[in-house]
């Protein structure tokens, strides 16, 4: 794929490559239209596709390849969907509101994300209900605000886990929502380069959503694999339980990037931020591939093919030593790159 420079210096994209780019996302929205769809009528299927085989892909995914993601999520190409019929009424968010929006969001992919062991893992209508919300939600957005900046770059709670996980991408792909840069973001999450949590530091809300996604995630993606899913869960003690570890982990990690930040020189931070990135994704997978094949050390909560019996177990301790070094590698010890995940289309 190629692409063409406006005088004025960012990226067009021919008519062909802009087709290409519509047919990848009208299939991608499908098939999430496909599972919401079996979340409704044959929850079983819906939600193994959704929990374990969907979502295992996407921290990889948004290591690898953050600027893929960013042009393919079908939730992106719902909430834009009143931007493109010119339905929006193009309202440019203040930065201050758009700091607000990005701190609500990493709280509510704290206060969401527990709410799995409680209902979302074992219920399709409760989580198909959840993926609706939200789309609704986003979409509401864009008919206020322009662009990118009502849902994806500000109240999306996946875009937190973006911003650590994406600084290091392996190329910067072409744009392919937006044909215009109409400076919906400041700093534009796509454009920037070596764009992560703690690049904005303004204002006390860009500071703390720096601050808890940073020291905050690792932590509590530990704690979240010590709990078990609770199939109709409806006591009130069964959903604290679902945020006690997470919780604690959030509160431990946290502690630890304060600390480290205080001992380290200054210069050093971009290196911290790269090492809790690398134990966030690191610890993800060291629990979520032993799961995926039935070695799970709690029953058989987020089991996708059972190779029990059929693997040797030193396979699976393999496997998860190798993904960890592989993270650490591509976020922590390779060369640093300065790049974007996308390419800034030309100004508006």
């Amino acid at each position: 794929m190629t692409n063409s420079d406006d005088v004025r210096g960012g990226a067009v994209l021919s008519p062909r490559i802009i087709f290409i780019w519509r047919l990848v996302q009208l299939i991608v929205w499908l098939i999430g239209f496909a599972i919401f769809f079996l979340l409704i009528f044959n929850p079983a299927v819906g939600l193994l596709i959704l929990w374990n085989i969907l979502i295992p892909v996407a921290p990889a995914l948004l290591v690898v390849a953050t600027g893929l993601w960013r042009n393919i999520c079908p939730m992106a190409t719902t909430v834009l969907l009143p931007r493109r019929l010119n339905m929006s009424k193009k309202r440019k968010m203040t930065p201050l509101l758009q700091s607000k929006l990005q701190l609500a969001a990493i709280v509510s992919l704290y206060l969401i994300v527990p709410l799995r062991h409680a209902i979302f893992n074992t219920n399709g209508l409760a989580t198909a209900g959840l993926l609706f919300g939200a789309a609704v939600t986003g979409v509401l957005m864009g008919f206020r605000y322009d662009w990118k900046s009502g849902w994806c770059s500000s109240l999306c709670p996946i875009h937190p886990v973006e911003k650590l996980y994406g600084a290091s991408a392996a190329t910067t792909l072409p744009n392919a929502h937006c044909d215009r840069c109409v400076k919906c973001s400041v700093p534009c999450p796509d454009t920037t380069p070596d764009f992560h949590p703690a690049i904005t530091k303004k204002n006390k809300y860009q500071i703390w959503s720096g601050l808890l996604t940073i020291g905050g995630l690792p932590g509590f993606i530990w704690g979240w694999f010590q709990v078990p899913d609770h199939t109709g869960a409806n006591s009130l003690d069964l959903f604290l339980k679902a945020y006690q570890y997470p919780f604690f982990g959030f509160l431990a990690s946290l502690l630890c990037y304060v600390l480290l930040r205080k001992l380290l020189e200054q210069n050093r931070d971009r290196l911290l931020i790269s090492c809790f990135a690398a134990a966030g994704v690191s610890c993800y997978y060291w629990f979520r591939i032993p799961a995926l094949l039935g070695f799970n050390h709690i029953e058989q909560d987020g089991l996708l093919l059972d190779m029990h019996g059929i693997l040797p177990a030193w396979s699976i301790s393999l496997l998860t030593i190798l993904s960890t070094c592989f993270f650490f590698w591509w976020l922590v010890f390779r060369k640093p790159v300065q790049r974007s995940w996308v390419k800034r289309p030309v100004y508006a």
